[in-house]
């Protein structure tokens, strides 16, 4: 679904990310992982379009998007989960999730799965999104994002500041999606065991570019955890 080759970008004349090459397949989920400060916001960006790629290709879905709108990305199919959520905080939930509709016709309804996935946004439809505690707007900002029916999920470290019962819904969530099989999920966390839990896949970044990748249930053997907390 998505395809990265030889990825480079610059901050002034700092070198951000390291010629990074990966894919990311439909229906499964693949990890980006690695400490504060490594590139990996950077990386997710780029493939957003919010910040240009100095050189490299990005092709999604078959289609080069390297240089195509941040819109233009979106209304090919890419959903996008930021850390810090940024949800909107004086609209409410139900007017949150219908932003995330902006490329459907209007009066497309707000998919019924997103209830099912997370119940307590139904019951909160006329509440603003400022009034939910962090893991419910965590919730919201996932939720606007699946609205149009996304081909790809990115979501930048959605467990950041989330209670434990919570980080538990949303790993239900992005397990379900990834075995219903129609979509690919990139997924950024520094949380070793959420992140070991659901990668089928797995990149480890380090000073903006990759020190390891392998299959998910070889990160334990493959000693990840420690390389993250060195």
């Amino acid at each position: 679904m998505l395809r990265v080759e030889n990825l480079n970008q610059y901050y002034g004349g700092s070198h951000i990310l390291r010629d990074l090459s990966f894919e990311a397949p439909t229906g499964q989920v693949t990890c980006l992982l690695g400490r504060n400060g490594v590139g990996k916001t950077t990386l997710l960006k780029c493939l957003m379009g919010l910040v240009p790629a100095k050189t490299g290709s990005m092709t999604f879905d078959g289609r080069d998007i390297t240089n195509a709108a941040s819109h233009a990305r979106v209304k090919a199919g890419i959903g996008y989960v930021p850390q810090g959520r940024e949800i909107f905080p004086r609209l409410t939930v139900e007017e949150n999730l219908r932003m995330g509709l902006a490329t459907k016709p209007g009066g497309t309804p707000i998919p019924e799965r997103i209830y099912e996935m997370f119940p307590v946004l139904k019951a909160m439809l006329k509440r603003r999104g400022g009034d939910l505690s962090g893991g419910q707007q965590q919730q919201l900002a996932i939720g606007r994002a699946l609205a149009f029916g996304p081909k790809l999920l990115i979501l930048d470290e959605p467990t950041e500041g989330i209670q434990p019962s919570i980080i538990k819904d949303i790993e239900r969530a992005i397990r379900m999606l990834a075995e219903e099989g129609s979509m690919a999920i990139l997924l950024v966390e520094q949380y070793y065991d959420f992140a070991r839990s659901l990668a089928d896949q797995y990149l480890l970044m380090e000073r903006g570019e990759f020190i390891k990748r392998g299959a998910g249930a070889d990160m334990d053997q493959d000693g990840v955890r420690e390389l993250l907390s060195v």
